[in-house]
Protein backbone atom coordinates (compact mmCIF):
# COMPACT_ATOMS: atom_id res chain seq x y z
CA UNK A 1 0.00 0.00 0.00
CA UNK A 2 1.50 3.63 -0.73
CA UNK A 3 2.37 5.94 1.63
CA UNK A 4 -0.13 8.56 1.98
CA UNK A 5 1.23 11.79 -0.30
CA UNK A 6 2.20 14.51 1.73
CA UNK A 7 0.40 17.81 1.13
CA UNK A 8 2.70 20.29 -0.36
CA UNK A 9 2.72 23.63 1.61
CA UNK A 10 2.40 26.05 -1.23
CA UNK A 11 2.48 29.18 1.10
CA UNK A 12 5.57 31.68 1.24
CA UNK A 13 7.28 31.16 4.20
CA UNK A 14 7.11 34.64 5.45
CA UNK A 15 3.77 33.40 5.56
CA UNK A 16 3.87 30.23 7.04
CA UNK A 17 6.07 31.88 10.06
CA UNK A 18 3.24 34.58 10.20
CA UNK A 19 0.57 32.20 10.93
CA UNK A 20 3.00 30.36 13.82
CA UNK A 21 3.50 33.84 15.61
CA UNK A 22 -0.45 34.45 15.07
CA UNK A 23 -1.01 31.21 16.70
CA UNK A 24 0.81 32.00 19.43
CA UNK A 25 -0.52 35.29 20.65
CA UNK A 26 -4.01 33.31 19.74
CA UNK A 27 -3.32 30.50 22.00
CA UNK A 28 -2.67 33.47 24.92
CA UNK A 29 1.10 32.91 24.65
CA UNK A 30 1.70 36.85 23.83
CA UNK A 31 -1.85 39.06 25.59
CA UNK A 32 -3.28 41.97 23.98
CA UNK A 33 -0.37 44.62 24.21
CA UNK A 34 2.63 42.32 25.57
CA UNK A 35 6.11 42.39 24.18
CA UNK A 36 6.94 40.02 21.76
CA UNK A 37 10.34 38.12 22.08
CA UNK A 38 13.03 39.94 19.95
CA UNK A 39 13.49 39.14 16.37
CA UNK A 40 16.65 37.03 16.90
CA UNK A 41 14.94 34.79 19.73
CA UNK A 42 12.08 33.90 17.63
CA UNK A 43 14.08 33.00 14.49
CA UNK A 44 15.96 30.67 17.00
CA UNK A 45 12.91 29.43 18.21
CA UNK A 46 11.26 28.26 14.39
CA UNK A 47 14.43 27.71 13.04
CA UNK A 48 14.27 30.69 10.10
CA UNK A 49 16.72 33.31 9.64
CA UNK A 50 15.58 36.89 11.21
CA UNK A 51 15.03 38.80 7.90
CA UNK A 52 12.30 35.94 7.41
CA UNK A 53 11.03 36.51 10.74
CA UNK A 54 11.39 40.41 10.12
CA UNK A 55 8.78 39.84 6.66
CA UNK A 56 6.33 37.95 8.96
CA UNK A 57 6.14 40.60 11.62
CA UNK A 58 5.26 43.38 8.69
CA UNK A 59 2.68 40.54 7.34
CA UNK A 60 1.33 40.83 10.83
CA UNK A 61 1.59 43.85 10.85
CA UNK A 62 -0.51 44.95 8.10
CA UNK A 63 -3.37 42.85 9.25
CA UNK A 64 -3.21 44.17 12.77
CA UNK A 65 -2.38 41.24 14.80
CA UNK A 66 0.81 43.14 15.73
CA UNK A 67 2.14 46.82 16.14
CA UNK A 68 5.44 47.48 15.12
CA UNK A 69 7.20 50.30 17.60
CA UNK A 70 10.27 51.44 15.46
CA UNK A 71 13.32 51.36 18.60
CA UNK A 72 10.99 49.94 20.83
CA UNK A 73 9.70 46.28 19.61
CA UNK A 74 6.87 44.75 18.26
CA UNK A 75 3.80 44.13 20.79
CA UNK A 76 0.68 41.74 20.35
CA UNK A 77 -2.80 43.31 19.38
CA UNK A 78 -6.06 42.19 20.52
CA UNK A 79 -7.70 40.06 17.78
CA UNK A 80 -10.36 42.69 17.14
CA UNK A 81 -7.86 44.80 15.69
CA UNK A 82 -7.51 42.62 13.33
CA UNK A 83 -8.14 43.61 9.39
CA UNK A 84 -9.81 41.36 6.78
CA UNK A 85 -7.00 40.86 4.93
CA UNK A 86 -5.45 37.21 3.77
CA UNK A 87 -1.99 36.83 4.24
CA UNK A 88 -1.92 35.40 0.64
CA UNK A 89 -2.52 38.87 -1.07
CA UNK A 90 0.45 40.25 0.63
CA UNK A 91 2.80 39.68 -2.40
CA UNK A 92 6.13 38.17 -3.11
CA UNK A 93 8.54 37.79 -0.38
CA UNK A 94 10.79 40.87 -0.15
CA UNK A 95 13.72 39.06 0.01
CA UNK A 96 13.20 36.80 -2.99
CA UNK A 97 12.01 39.42 -4.77
CA UNK A 98 15.66 41.26 -4.55
CA UNK A 99 17.67 37.95 -5.33
CA UNK A 100 15.40 37.26 -8.47
CA UNK A 101 16.20 41.01 -9.51
CA UNK A 102 20.09 40.12 -8.54
CA UNK A 103 20.23 37.11 -10.79
CA UNK A 104 17.85 38.67 -13.79
CA UNK A 105 19.38 42.09 -13.77
CA UNK A 106 22.75 40.95 -13.48
CA UNK A 107 22.22 39.17 -16.87
CA UNK A 108 20.23 41.86 -18.43
CA UNK A 109 23.03 44.44 -17.45
CA UNK A 110 25.62 42.82 -19.06
CA UNK A 111 23.51 42.85 -22.50
CA UNK A 112 23.16 46.35 -22.29
CA UNK A 113 26.49 47.24 -22.20
CA UNK A 114 27.05 45.46 -25.25
CA UNK A 115 24.50 47.52 -26.64
CA UNK A 116 24.60 50.68 -25.60
CA UNK A 117 24.52 53.62 -27.34
CA UNK A 118 25.60 57.51 -26.38
CA UNK A 119 21.99 58.32 -26.28
CA UNK A 120 20.99 55.64 -24.07
CA UNK A 121 23.57 56.61 -21.69
CA UNK A 122 23.11 60.55 -21.68
CA UNK A 123 19.11 59.25 -20.73
CA UNK A 124 20.48 57.32 -17.97
CA UNK A 125 22.56 60.22 -17.28
CA UNK A 126 19.63 62.42 -17.06
CA UNK A 127 17.79 60.42 -15.24
CA UNK A 128 20.23 60.14 -12.16
CA UNK A 129 20.27 63.90 -12.05
CA UNK A 130 16.47 63.87 -12.08
CA UNK A 131 16.43 61.62 -9.17
CA UNK A 132 18.99 63.88 -7.32
CA UNK A 133 16.81 66.63 -8.09
CA UNK A 134 13.69 65.22 -6.23
CA UNK A 135 15.73 64.06 -3.40
CA UNK A 136 17.13 67.60 -2.75
CA UNK A 137 13.44 68.72 -3.17
CA UNK A 138 12.25 66.04 -0.50
CA UNK A 139 10.35 64.23 -3.28
CA UNK A 140 10.52 60.49 -3.69
CA UNK A 141 12.72 59.14 -6.42
CA UNK A 142 11.42 55.98 -6.64
CA UNK A 143 9.85 56.81 -9.93
CA UNK A 144 13.31 57.70 -11.81
CA UNK A 145 14.84 54.48 -9.40
CA UNK A 146 12.38 52.12 -11.91
CA UNK A 147 13.55 54.63 -15.14
CA UNK A 148 17.15 53.59 -14.43
CA UNK A 149 16.37 49.78 -14.41
CA UNK A 150 13.90 50.01 -16.72
CA UNK A 151 16.01 51.84 -19.04
CA UNK A 152 18.83 49.45 -18.77
CA UNK A 153 16.40 46.38 -19.44
CA UNK A 154 15.10 48.72 -22.86
CA UNK A 155 18.55 48.75 -24.21
CA UNK A 156 18.63 45.21 -24.61
CA UNK A 157 16.20 45.27 -27.48
CA UNK A 158 14.55 42.55 -25.50
CA UNK A 159 10.91 43.21 -25.04
CA UNK A 160 10.22 40.33 -22.63
CA UNK A 161 13.27 41.32 -20.48
CA UNK A 162 11.70 44.88 -20.16
CA UNK A 163 8.68 43.53 -19.44
CA UNK A 164 10.24 41.55 -16.72
CA UNK A 165 12.31 43.99 -15.15
CA UNK A 166 9.37 46.31 -14.89
CA UNK A 167 7.16 43.44 -13.21
CA UNK A 168 9.61 42.41 -11.02
CA UNK A 169 10.20 46.28 -9.86
CA UNK A 170 6.66 47.16 -9.85
CA UNK A 171 6.15 44.09 -6.98
CA UNK A 172 7.53 46.58 -4.15
CA UNK A 173 4.36 48.48 -4.28
CA UNK A 174 2.64 45.53 -2.77
CA UNK A 175 1.61 45.42 0.63
CA UNK A 176 4.44 43.45 2.50
CA UNK A 177 7.00 45.41 0.38
CA UNK A 178 5.26 48.94 0.52
CA UNK A 179 4.88 48.93 3.96
CA UNK A 180 8.92 47.22 4.27
CA UNK A 181 10.13 50.48 2.49
CA UNK A 182 8.27 52.70 4.66
CA UNK A 183 9.70 51.08 8.12
CA UNK A 184 13.40 51.19 6.23
CA UNK A 185 13.88 53.82 3.29
CA UNK A 186 15.45 57.11 4.49
CA UNK A 187 16.62 60.30 2.66
CA UNK A 188 19.72 58.44 3.53
CA UNK A 189 19.20 55.28 1.85
CA UNK A 190 18.24 56.94 -1.09
CA UNK A 191 21.49 59.00 -1.45
CA UNK A 192 23.16 55.18 -0.78
CA UNK A 193 21.38 54.07 -3.69
CA UNK A 194 21.81 56.60 -6.42
CA UNK A 195 25.81 56.66 -5.46
CA UNK A 196 25.25 52.47 -6.05
CA UNK A 197 23.36 53.86 -9.72
CA UNK A 198 26.11 56.12 -10.66
CA UNK A 199 28.46 53.29 -9.99
CA UNK A 200 26.63 50.80 -12.47
CA UNK A 201 26.07 53.88 -14.90
CA UNK A 202 30.19 54.26 -14.98
CA UNK A 203 30.43 50.70 -15.63
CA UNK A 204 28.17 51.23 -18.82
CA UNK A 205 29.69 54.53 -19.73
CA UNK A 206 33.46 52.82 -20.04
CA UNK A 207 32.15 49.35 -21.11
CA UNK A 208 33.21 47.52 -18.58
CA UNK A 209 30.82 44.42 -18.61
CA UNK A 210 31.69 43.00 -15.67
CA UNK A 211 32.33 45.84 -13.68
CA UNK A 212 28.67 46.85 -15.01
CA UNK A 213 27.43 43.12 -13.64
CA UNK A 214 29.55 43.30 -10.39
CA UNK A 215 28.15 46.82 -9.55
CA UNK A 216 24.29 45.75 -10.70
CA UNK A 217 24.28 42.84 -8.22
CA UNK A 218 26.41 44.78 -5.44
CA UNK A 219 23.16 47.32 -5.64
CA UNK A 220 20.36 45.20 -5.47
CA UNK A 221 21.75 42.70 -2.46
CA UNK A 222 22.52 45.80 -0.50
CA UNK A 223 18.77 47.10 -1.42
CA UNK A 224 17.72 43.73 0.13
CA UNK A 225 19.70 44.37 3.17
CA UNK A 226 18.47 47.84 3.35
CA UNK A 227 15.20 46.59 3.16
CA UNK A 228 15.30 43.15 5.49
CA UNK A 229 18.55 43.41 7.48
CA UNK A 230 19.23 45.15 10.67
CA UNK A 231 18.76 49.09 9.84
CA UNK A 232 16.55 49.50 12.37
CA UNK A 233 16.37 47.43 15.51
CA UNK A 234 12.54 46.40 16.35
CA UNK A 235 13.31 44.67 19.48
Amino acid sequence: MLDQVKQVDNRRLYQQIAEQIRAFIDKGNYTAGARLPPERDLALQLGVSRPSVREALIALEIEGSVEVRMGAGVYACSAAQRKPQALATMGESPIELMQARAAIEGTVVLQACAKATPEALLALRQILKNMQSAMTQNRSPLAFDRQFHQTIAAMTGNSVLERVVGELFDERHSPIAARLSAHSESGQTWATALQEHEAILRALENRDVLGAQSAMRMHLQASEQRWVENRHEWS
